[in-house]
């Protein structure tokens, strides 16, 4: 090869070796930027658990849980359930809530054994998946008068249809059976979960967490504004929302037996703060346990002739107590008090009631209480204070000698100068019957005595 051929193949080489030299840059580039990409985000879901009645403390809890959810950016909201029911009130806010979520909402039915009553039927078929686990069961959802009474045929129809068009509201957007939903408030039916899955209430059956995210991942479901979503939950990791201080208070106060026992609690410490002024413990305990009483019963419904029951039983003490009736009006006040107390919650459920055996045992308790620190206080008020001789009046006294009719004797190991109506000897016992000045007047406590003196 020329010198100068050698030369052009050197010119042509260069172009090619920075090609060559730039293809591997750009590969190594490219490895550099795969190697340094960070790996696909863990979805996140977030569980809320609600095994309590459904009030409006539990209504609370589902809308803080679902603001956190949308705030956090988790993939769905899982719902752990198991209620017996609750209020209709509560269960139309928390439905409303689950249907109006930005987060996709799945209800679980679980553990094995839990269940989805009355109530929480409505909330079940409101989620986005509906689920249960095996042994679960779900419905028996007919609506139940709050305020007590039997309501006419008129009236209870147009309860049960609303009920009816309130489930059927979301059933059918939710491609449920709409039918067999209805027959749970209709009727009352209540169905396992696999009735409820062959019947198309619920979606999935699975026997845990991770199951029931496995199953659904990948599924698409159509939220209530039509818009189409596909579930993207496989490996998800699950962050159980505990809850607050605030809300395990709020949800032990809202039991209707602990309300009342704070009532009648606070109540009898106000009573004895009233009785020995100054004490201050007991009425600033007092005033907290009623006022949280009143607020724990204001969450709940109240039955307004209950009150008047636990008013006029106060009454009817204090009445037996000022003139005494001979146990009359005592017994009727504690009968009041029982009525009133049995029936002050009107209670769609019996979870939500209060229980016999605490009703009828308050009501004797504080009956008793009442009507005998009652008795004591106008005891006392009627007592006038006595001093110096007068205190005396009634006290037992011995002759230090004769009497005929005046000496000194000896009361309260104190010696007075006193007078008697018929003389007695020394020794003799005698009772303080009035006194003039410092001289008392006593007479023989015993008629044998008297006899002895004048024999």
């Amino acid at each position: 090869m020329t010198p100068e051929e050698q030369a052009m193949f050197k010119r042509m080489q260069k172009p090619a070796v920075r090609f060559s030299m730039g293809l591997v840059l750009a590969a190594g580039l490219a490895c550099c930027g795969f190697a340094a990409q960070p790996p696909a985000q863990q979805p996140l879901v977030e569980k809320l658990i609600l095994s309590d009645t459904i009030q409006p403390i539990t209504a609370g809890a589902l809308d803080r849980a679902i603001a956190r959810a949308s705030r956090d950016g988790a993939q769905a909201l899982l719902i752990e359930l198991d209620t017996p029911g609750g209020l209709l009130d509560s269960t139309r806010t928390m439905a409303g809530a689950i249907l109006s979520s930005r987060v996709p909402v799945i209800i679980f039915v679980s553990p094995e054994g839990a269940r989805a009553g009355s109530a929480g039927f409505f909330l079940l078929e409101s989620a986005d998946i509906a689920a249960m686990a095996p042994g679960t069961n779900a419905g028996a959802a007919h609506p139940v008068i709050e305020f007590g009474g039997q309501p006419d045929a008129t009236m209870s129809q147009k309860i049960e249809n609303d009920a009816e068009a309130f489930l059927r509201s979301y059933v059918t957007r939710r491609n449920r059976n709409a039918e067999a939903a209805e027959a749970a408030v209709h009727s009352s039916h209540s169905y396992t979960a696999q009735e409820a899955l062959d019947q198309h209430l619920i979606d999935v059956i699975a026997s845990s967490d991770t199951q029931l995210l496995s199953v659904i991942d990948g599924r698409e479901i159509t939220r209530m504004d039509g818009a189409k979503l596909t579930l993207h939950l496989a490996g998800a990791r699950i962050e159980v929302l505990k809850p607050s201080m605030r809300d395990e208070l709020l949800g032990w106060l809202v039991n209707p037996n602990i309300a009342l026992l704070f009532l009648v609690g606070g109540a009898l410490l106000i009573y004895l703060e009233f009785n020995t002024p100054g004490t201050i413990v007991p009425g600033a305990l007092g005033t907290l346990m009623v006022l949280l009483a009143i607020f724990a019963l204001n969450l709940l419904p109240i039955r307004y002739t209950a009150v008047l029951l636990l008013l006029a039983a106060l009454v009817l003490l204090v009445l037996e107590a000022k003139f005494g009736g001979h146990g009359a009006l005592a017994i009727a006040g504690i009968v009041c008090l029982t009525f009133g107390t049995l029936t002050l919650v009107a209670a769609p459920i019996p979870e939500l009631g209060i229980n016999p055996f605490v009703a009828i045992a308050v009501s004797l308790g504080f009956g008793g209480i009442t009507f005998f620190l009652v008795r004591l206080a106008i005891r006392a008020r009627r007592m006038k204070s006595r001093l110096g001789a007068d205190a005396l009046i009634g006290s037992r006294a011995q002759a230090m000698e004769p009497l005929s009719p005046e000496g000194h004797v000896l009361v309260e190991g104190e010696i007075w100068r006193a007078v008697t109506s018929v003389p007695v000897p020394a020794g003799t016992q005698l009772r303080v019957v009035g006194h003039e000045q410092f001289l008392l007047q006593v007479t023989p406590s015993e008629p044998t005595q008297i006899h002895q003196t004048t024999a």
